[in-house]
């Protein structure tokens, strides 16, 4: 179609540089007229009219997957929604984690001998509760907030003012409740 005559003569080295092209027609080849679009085309192209949209039937298999769709619908439905209820709470606990695994790596002085007494006083009184389960679930804790409270005071008087405050109010919730059976019981039978 076109021949290409190149104007350059030079080393190998020198082949980086620019150099002009030019590109002539041959003289032996017939001139071609351009193509026009439709002859470009890979399908011809159906008149307007000609047209229409036809619906293919359903094989087996689409029907089968179909129908398992819809059966698997409810169980997938119920997995996003627990997923959604979920995800925020275990984004909670993995921060939660992270958190305390940075606090670790960048402990204040001192914390780790705490910690280590602290602990050390739970398992003091995890051997002391030797026998009933109701002294392993008492002991344990109560020798572990002895020993927490003689590092942390301050922190421990506020807990202890919180946990009386509570203890008062189940106690006095307990003996109204207790009072409203006795008075409903006995002057039932004495009417």
């Amino acid at each position: 179609m076109f021949k290409v005559i190149q104007r350059s003569v030079g080393p190998a080295s020198l082949s980086l540089l620019t150099f002009r092209v030019y590109a002539a027609p041959k003289k032996d080849s017939p001139h071609k007229s351009y193509m026009k679009i439709d002859e470009l085309s890979l399908y011809s192209v159906p008149e307007e009219g000609q047209s229409k949209y036809v619906e293919e039937p359903r094989t087996q298999l689409e029907e089968n997957i179909s129908e398992l769709r819809h059966r698997c619908e409810p169980y997938t439905s119920l997995c996003q929604e627990i997923y959604s209820h979920t995800k925020p709470k275990v984004d909670h606990f993995v921060q939660w984690g992270v958190d305390n695994y940075n606090y670790l790596q960048n402990a204040p002085p001192g914390f780790f001998p705490r910690l280590g007494v602290i602990g050390f006083a739970g398992f003091v009184g995890l051997l002391f509760a030797r026998g009933s389960k109701i002294k392993k679930l008492v002991y344990p804790p109560f020798f572990m907030g002895l020993g927490a409270s003689v590092y942390y005071p301050q922190q421990a008087i506020t807990i202890a003012q919180i946990t009386g405050e509570k203890l008062y109010d189940w106690g006095l919730r307990g003996y109204i409740v207790v009072e409203d059976l006795w008075k409903q019981n006995f002057q039932k039978g004495y009417r």
